[in-house]
Formats: structure tokens, sequence, C-alpha cells
């Protein structure tokens, strides 16, 4: 069974996100939640008790900043929030990403600035162990003041409205709870503000994505790895003399992961003296095309890391200075470049990876392999048409790569003058995402067929590892066949992580 992660609104991590969301573990909240919860809590009741002039509390949101609202009116405030703002469209998030999101706002809740009861974040818990899913539309969000759309899809549920998914049947919020034992809550002040201010669904996406990416930038130097077996390229480029002269964290790593996966190759050995002078870049250079992937996802990685813990309320409640002040940490831009920078590098495994599909495959460039890696072209196409899915992709991905965070459109009459765009940034990341898993999981099935053609010689130890787990999902291509499910099926593996470990048993941790 998973372990259950304690929140204190501090130190949350990309592993623990994806431990709740992928893998079901549950949450909860720790001493020191409670406390900060029920410090920050004790200063709104103040406030609404004074009637203070406070955003959000005793006022209209937006444009209607200027209204004034009764006390008596607070809670249907609160309410009216989560129904008028809950207008996203579209098709749903996937249920990991709302269950990351969750996590990350009960976890920016349990920080202590939000001025909620501990009720409300309790729910939040309940519905991830309960396995209770929001159904939230995935398009609709600025990024500006927060992920205001989803958030309020999100926090319907709590109120018994809206609609959930639960044990496979899609149903009103109301009835999904009480499937589960839970019971709806009944806002008070601030509550419904609270619960849709943040950028958590931007955040969940990119802490998802960046787990899948630390995988995918080792997965793409298996794939290359195979690739330059198959092809009969040389892996002196790869030499750690040659990138202690550019010391690029991420190619010294990505080259020193190429340098031991062709270690102990009989293929390598075989063409050592055969007088090449050198290879296509989509071979030599791809650890400087890896290894700048890796250093972008290193800086998303920090951005996100930050964001996780990040307090991203308005007005935020400082209790310890009795305070409960406006802000802009609600604005979505630094986690909207990063996810910008992330689906633009991401994209590039994709391309670079095409190429060498592409090599694999035309007679002209394969250095002998059979046309298209068939023995029996004419009749069989081989692996032709796989190569236009993986051009397909990549294509796709050069739409999605350009940068959401560009643009900015004036919105809440001119109250809300620039947003971040970053929910774009993250949905289209998502999609670039699965993309580059299964260019690479085509460029896995090229390089086995590939290899195939090479025997009795064998390549090293780890790409013998990575071509034995292709091969469990898909055998020799000997005749033609619908090679869908193969493609889904490896990049599945590859999504997962169980194919990188396979690998890695196979051989040592790649870095």
């Amino acid at each position: 069974m998973a372990a259950t992660i304690e929140l204190n609104g501090h130190d949350l991590g990309i592993d623990d996100v994806e431990r709740v969301a992928v893998g079901g573990a549950s949450a909860r909240l720790g001493p020191q939640a409670l406390e900060q919860i029920a410090a920050s809590r004790a200063l709104i009741d103040r406030v609404v008790a004074d009637d203070t002039p406070t955003y959000g509390v005793n006022t209209g949101f937006g444009r209607f900043v200027d209204v004034h609202i009764a006390p008596a009116q607070a809670a249907q405030l609160q309410l009216n929030l989560l129904r008028s703002h809950a207008c996203g469209v579209g098709d749903p998030f996937p249920d990991e990403v709302v269950r990351a999101a969750t996590l990350l706002r009960a976890n920016a809740l349990a920080k202590g600035t939000s001025g909620v009861r501990v009720e409300p974040v309790q729910l939040l818990l309940d519905l991830l162990s309960a396995g209770v899913v929001p159904v939230v539309p995935s398009r609709g969000s600025l990024g500006a003041s927060g992920d205001l759309a989803p958030l309020a899809h999100l926090g319907l549920v709590l109120v018994g409205e809206g609609r959930a998914r639960h044990g496979g049947e899609t149903l009103p919020g109301a009835d999904a709870l009480a499937r589960a034992g839970l019971e709806p809550i009944v806002l008070a002040a601030k509550e419904g503000l609270a619960l849709i201010n943040g950028t958590q669904f931007m955040a969940a996406i990119g802490a998802l994505v960046l787990g899948r990416a630390r995988r995918l930038v080792k997965l793409a130097d298996v794939a290359a790895a195979q690739s330059i077996e198959a092809l009969r390229a040389s892996r002196t480029p790869f030499a750690p003399e040659l990138q202690a002269l550019r010391p690029h964290p991420g190619q010294v790593s990505s080259a020193a992961n190429l340098y031991r996966l062709l270690d102990d190759s009989e293929i390598v050995a075989s063409h050592r003296w055969c007088g090449r002078v050198q290879d296509a870049y989509s071979l030599r250079c791809a650890p400087q095309v890896h290894g700048a992937v890796r250093d972008a996802v290193g800086y998303a990685e920090g951005v996100v890391a930050i964001e996780l813990n990040a307090a991203t309320d308005n007005p935020i409640v400082l209790a310890d200075r009795g305070e409960v002040l406006s802000n802009g940490n609600f604005h979505g831009e630094p986690v909207a470049i990063a996810l910008d920078m992330l689906k633009l590098a991401l994209s590039e495994l994709a391309s670079i990876s095409e190429r060498r599909i592409e090599r694999m495959l035309n007679p002209a460039l394969s250095n002998g392999l059979p046309a298209f890696l068939t023995e029996d072209g004419g009749l069989n196409s081989g692996f032709m048409i796989a190569q236009y899915v993986a051009a397909s992709l990549v294509s796709e991905d050069k739409v999605l790569a350009h940068p959401a965070s560009a643009d900015s459109i004036p919105t809440s009459a001119g109250q809300e003058d620039h947003v971040s765009m970053g929910a774009t940034s993250a949905v289209h990341l998502w999609h670039v995402c699965g993309n580059v898993e299964r260019v690479l999981g085509i460029e896995l099935l090229c390089g086995a067929q590939g290899v195939d053609f090479l025997a009795p010689k064998r390549p090293g130890p780890a790409v013998r590892a990575a071509h034995a787990a292709v091969r469990e999902l898909s055998p020799h291509l000997d005749a033609d066949r619908s090679l869908a499910a193969e493609i889904d099926a490896v990049a599945g593996r590859i999504r997962d992580g169980s194919l990188l470990a396979v690998v890695e048993a196979g051989s040592a941790p790649l870095l």
C-alpha cells in the first residue's frame, strides 16, 4: 500500500505529487498545518466580526472590488463565486491531473496563508482517499488570477455541486460524495475565493510532466544508443574528454550515458576501423541536443518545486502580523514561462528522434539496412508509415511549442490587464509530452528491428536489455501488421518508467 504523505505547505516534492496522483497514495494534514490553518482563520474571523473592508471577504470580486457585501451575505458570496467561475469548457483533465491539483490546493491551504477553516482542506484530502475525482474542463483558465475556472469546478464538488467520477461512474457532485461516505460543506467567509485563487492546475501538470521528463531524457539516450548500434555509427564523439571542453551539465550526462550504453558492443567493435569519418548530426550531436533538453528540464524543475509550496492566494493572510494583504502571487507568469520552455525542450527530443528513425528506414542513409526495415520490400511496407506517424507528431509539437506566455488579453473590465496564459502552456505541454513518448517508442521499435538485421553480432548489454524489453511487446516484423497497439504499448512503458527500470537493471542507473 502506498504510504501517506503529511502536508504542511512547505516541503511537498514532485515525487510526492506523482505518488498521490498516479500511485494512489493519500495525504493528511500534519500538526504544523493544523496550527497554521487555525491561526489564519482566527484572523479572518476577526475581520468578519469588525467588518473591516477586505477584498473577497466583504467585497465583490475583480471589477466589483468596491462593492461592499454585508456579513449576512458572506456565505452566499463565496458560493456564488464558485458557481460563476465554474464555466470551463472542453474535454476534462485526466484524473491524474485533477488528483494532483487537489493535492496541491490542499497543500497551499495548509500553509496557513488563506484564512480557511480546516474543513475544506480536509475534504479535499478525503476526495483523494475516497477516489472521488471532480470533472474539470481543461479549457478556460488565463493563468493570472490563478486557475480560476478549473479550480472552481473542483471546488463545486466540495459543496455538493458540479460533477465527479467515483467507482467508474460520472455522477452529480452530491451523489459522488454520498457514495464515498462524504458530506458537502457550507462555505464560510473567504473560503470560495481561497479555493480558486492559485496556480494549482498549471503546477500539477508541470509536476507530473517533470516526473515523466526525468525518465524521458534517459530513455532518449537509450533509444539513440540502440539506433547508433543499428546504423553502425561511432561512439567516439561521446568520449568524456570531448565533453570536458564544453561542459554543459546536461551534455556531459547524456554523453556519459551514450558512451556507457555502447560499451562492450560487438557491433561497435566490428566497424571500429571502417573508415567513415563522421556521422550525421542526429547521431553525433545527440548529447548536445539531449543535454540542452536536460538543462531546460532542470530549470523548469526548480520553478515548479517552488510553486508546489507557494502561497498563491489573494488576499494573503499573514497571521503573525495580523494583516490581510492584497498581492499578485496568483499570477502564473513564472510557471508559464517555465512550462513553455519545457514543452519546447521536450519537443526537441522527438524532433531529433524522428531524424534517427528516418535514417534507419532510408536505404540511402541506413548504412546497409534493408529499406524500411523489411525483408520483402514492395510486398511489405515495413516501418514506412511508422515514420509518417512520428513526423506527424513532431509537426504537431512544433505548433504546440509556440509560447502561450507570449500572449495576454485583458479581462475583468481592465482590472486584470495582463495575464500569463500559463494554463494553455500546461495543456499544450501535456500533449507534447505524450507525443514525445510515442516518437521515442517508434524509434525503439525501429532500432530493435535494425539491430535484428545485424545478428549474430550483438549490441552492448544495456542496449540488449532495451531490445529485449521492446521485443516482449513487439516481435520482429517479418511481414506487415498493424503497429498501432505496439507503439502505444512501448510508449506506455516509457511513460510509467518500467522500460527504463529494465535497462538500468541490465547495466547500472543512468545519469
